[in-house]
């Protein structure tokens, strides 16, 4: 009898060491013992398993073998609808701890100092201080900026008291020398936003009306956009200067030279507004600006450059690259067309991406097979397609969303997950980082939204938990490293976690209301059965078919506007093997990028 005992003991540890073991995980998360991955808090509860379909072959090409590895751990769980409204909350709170911090301390002043709790306004002692005073122009800039967040987020009180006071307090007539593209995208932009938002029959965020309305945000748009119009005098090229006096025109000592995103980004909200208003003027001038530029780019590559003397048409800066400089001039070529439904613009996006998948992108050829590098877009020399440098900025993390939009979802995902890594070992994006040498070149994070935006559009494509996860890293790391006395301080030094006494206007603009969207499945943008479209600062529009027909015959002088609006030329998206629709619904269940070529990844940027 002591034998069958003993057998019996022998096999009751055995199971109970199998057990431990199979806690083991779990355990190591709770305490935070992997050493390079993050713990995430309290993990949802598994996926109940993929659904027909996905076992066999398919399941074991894309790595779902038992157990898995640490990335399937870590992001191929479901996303309990509890967590995630947990998560679309604490957006929200960031957002109205910020708004409310700015309202406080800082109204009406363009900016808050969320370290000090104090407003900012343009700098007069320094007027070469760009950094301000291209932002800056003592107009109650945060205010203006914030107000479609408002209503995306339903504060309908809010909103009509936000509204009531950009029209009872702010005036244009200032004399303050802007950034022609920083006062487009940031406040035309977002008033353009805010009176279709009120005027809207539909009224999709609940009651947002403004009682008496007489269209005084549409006034106050006009206004402005007036006051820019200087900017475009007296230049050869038909370029626009960088900078112009709301009050005074072009400085007399203006620098001849402008890049390509600041000088070709106006045609979204010039173009809305002539729209509105029925005055081809602003449209006509933000679309000469734009063929001016097309038409500089190189006989050789099809690319162009970054800083072009607006004047002689000679490029001062021959960087081609998706980063400061000239991000948004590509975003707006295929926004202008999706707005406005004007073919020369999809004609233009359609060369331009087929130029910068052949000279600007490195890497193998597909991103989730074969061998090579991961798909990576460099600077290079507008002329040659050499090499520049071994940088990426920041803002090129936009460039994934823009290929959402076009159908190159593979490409996407791959992009995008080399933007996250960075994050995962910073806990933000530094301004500038040099690939080669795996380090910032310039550690600073404003508190960008370009990774949280392309997070939100790969999510609305695939529908992949994989990015809610990647929405809580971001969430969590803004509450833990940024997060001030009043408000959201920009990062000085991603590494050091030192704060500069700044909190940026996109901040409550764009970053909290795409961490909020991504989070809240419900919201109207997603369910109001009616088309949006977001500005480069964030801004909601909605795709309506008056924005597609002009009171005017010509666009542009010599030009039929009937040929434009020819049959639609079809999106392409050169090197692409999938697209929203033909993503495998086993794909959803799993990770979006194999877990081979996430380490890869992972490794490339110093985090293993």
């Amino acid at each position: 009898m002591r034998w069958r005992s003993v057998v019996l003991g022998l096999l009751l540890l055995r199971l109970g060491l199998q057990a431990l073991l199979a806690l083991l995980p779990a355990l190591a998360r709770g305490l935070c013992l992997h050493p390079r991955l993050p713990c995430p808090g309290p993990r949802p509860p598994a996926l109940p398993g993929p659904p027909a379909g996905a076992a066999g072959r398919g399941a074991r090409l894309w790595g779902a073998a038992a157990g898995g590895d640490e990335y399937e751990r870590r992001y191929s769980g479901a996303f309990p609808p509890q967590l995630r409204a947990r998560l679309r909350d604490a957006a929200r709170g960031m957002f109205v701890f910020g708004y409310d911090s700015y309202m406080e301390h800082a109204f009406p002043r363009d900016e808050l100092d969320p370290l000090h709790c104090r407003g900012r306004g343009p700098d007069r002692r320094d007027p070469s201080n760009l950094n301000i005073n291209d932002v800056l122009g003592n107009y109650s800039l945060t205010l203006i900026d914030a107000l479609d967040t408002l209503a995306v987020m339903g504060n309908s009180s809010e909103f009509q008291k936000a509204v009531k006071l950009v029209i009872d307090t702010v005036s244009f007539d200032k004399d303050s020398t802007v950034q022609v593209f920083e006062a487009t995208i940031r406040v035309l932009g977002s008033l353009l936003s805010a009176h279709i938002i009120i005027t809207d029959s539909k009224q999709p965020f609940g009651d947002m009306t403004i009682k008496d309305y007489d269209n005084e945000l549409l006034h106050l748009a006009h206004d402005l956009a007036v006051r820019l119009l200087p900017a475009f005098e007296n230049t050869k090229t038909g370029i626009p200067y960088p900078r112009v006096n709301l009050k005074k025109g072009v400085p007399p000592d203006s620098h001849n030279e402008t890049c390509t995103a600041g000088a070709g980004s106006l045609l979204v909200e010039f173009g809305i507004l002539s729209r509105l208003l029925g005055d081809s003027t602003f449209e006509w001038v933000a679309r000469r600006a734009v063929k001016a530029l097309w038409s500089l780019r190189s006989n050789n590559t099809g690319l162009l450059g970054n800083v072009v003397n607006i004047q002689t048409g000679h490029w001062v800066g021959k960087q081609s690259g998706l980063g400061a400089g000239s991000d948004s001039f590509y975003e707006y070529l295929l926004k202008s067309y999706i707005l406005f439904g004007e073919k020369e613009d999809l004609e233009m996006f359609n060369a331009a991406y087929q130029n910068i998948q052949s000279h600007l992108r490195r890497g193998r050829e597909a991103c989730n097979e074969g061998e090579g590098d991961p798909p990576l877009y460099v600077n290079v020399n507008m002329y040659t397609g050499q090499l520049m440098n071994t940088w990426i900025d920041s803002l090129q993390a936009f460039f994934p969303g823009l290929q959402v939009l076009i159908g190159d979802v593979e490409d996407a995902i791959c992009l995008h997950a080399f933007y996250y890594a960075i994050w995962k070992r910073y806990g933000a994006l530094p301004e500038r980082y040099n690939w080669q040498l795996q380090a910032p070149d310039v550690p600073f994070y404003p508190l960008r939204p370009e990774l949280v935006e392309s997070t939100y559009l790969l999510y609305q494509a695939t529908k992949n938990p994989f990015y809610l996860h990647v929405g809580m890293d971001i969430l969590q790391s803004l509450e833990k490293y940024t997060k001030a006395k009043c408000g959201y301080a920009t990062l000085h030094h991603v590494e050091e976690k030192t704060k500069e006494d700044r909190m940026e206007s996109f901040f409550l603009s764009e970053t909290c209301k795409y961490l909020y969207l991504l989070f809240d499945e419900e919201n109207p943008v997603h369910k109001s059965g009616n088309k949006f479209m977001f500005t480069t600062e964030g801004h909601v529009v909605s795709v309506d078919e008056r924005f597609r027909n002009s009171l005017w015959e010509d666009i542009l002088p010599g030009e039929e506007h009937s040929a434009q609006k020819s049959k639609p030329t079809e999106l392409k998206a050169a090197n692409f093997s999938s697209n929203c629709n033909r993503v495998p619904d086993e794909r959803r269940y799993l990770l979006p990028l194999k877990s081979n070529y996430m380490r890869q990844i992972d490794r490339m940027v110093g985090l293993i």
